[in-house]
């Protein structure tokens, strides 16, 4: 188990540096996904192609899916429209930029998941021509809001989703009503207690 925590640190930070270097960060996750798929085989003698079997296929489309539609709607006017409403708000300081867009990427992941409402979150941002400590900002509240606003309902994450399609392949009950009954308590006042220290600590370093 270490060693696996290990391989998914140090993949991460793999990923960091990629970025960083101008090395493609999907060439670093396929090369080390196949890496732990032949770790994999070595130890465990188990076939990789048992992936492929075991693997949710109709949650993948369904992302994609997900990925046409905003990316439609973007080019439909979605982010000229969310930039308008937007903008105003944002300007008025860094804590209204930081709880609108952290709240505004929360709301899109619980109706689009969690990756494409971050993709669409980062084009509005990128659109509004702000300063770059406001901009730098927003985008963390994005990734606030798209990785813990986004587990309010289960279709806001690919994990969630996933972790459900587990449990009821392993005839373990957990209805949407049971998982809102705690999301619903546990991740609105985590998610503003996120951005708002967000907002306290960009203060308390760059001002």
């Amino acid at each position: 188990m270490l060693k696996i925590l290990l391989f998914v640190f140090v993949m991460r930070c793999l990923l960091f540096v990629a970025s960083y270097v101008a090395i493609p960060i999907e060439l670093v996750a396929v090369l080390g996904s196949l890496v732990l798929l032949f770790w994999r085989w070595y130890h465990l003698r188990t076939n990789p192609i048992d992936i492929l079997k075991k693997t949710p296929w109709h949650i993948l489309i369904f992302a994609f899916s997900m990925y046409v539609i905003i990316y439609g709607l973007h080019n439909i006017g979605l982010t000229s429209l969310l930039v308008s409403i937007c903008e105003p708000i944002v300007n008025q300081g860094l804590i209204h930029a930081s709880l609108i867009m952290g709240g505004l990427v929360s709301f899109l992941s619980n109706i689009f998941n969690n990756h494409p409402a971050l993709m669409i979150g980062t084009i509005t941002l990128t659109e509004m021509g702000l300063d770059p400590i406001t901009l730098k900002t927003i985008y963390l509240a994005n990734i606030i809001g798209s990785d813990m606003g986004s587990l309010l309902l289960p279709i806001g994450t690919l994990a969630s989703l996933i972790w459900m399609n587990i449990l009821r392949e392993n005839k373990i009950k957990v209805t949407w009503k049971d998982y809102m009954s705690i999301s619903f308590l546990v991740i609105p006042p985590t998610t503003i207690v996120s951005l708002l220290l967000l907002f306290y600590w960009v203060q308390m370093v760059f001002a």
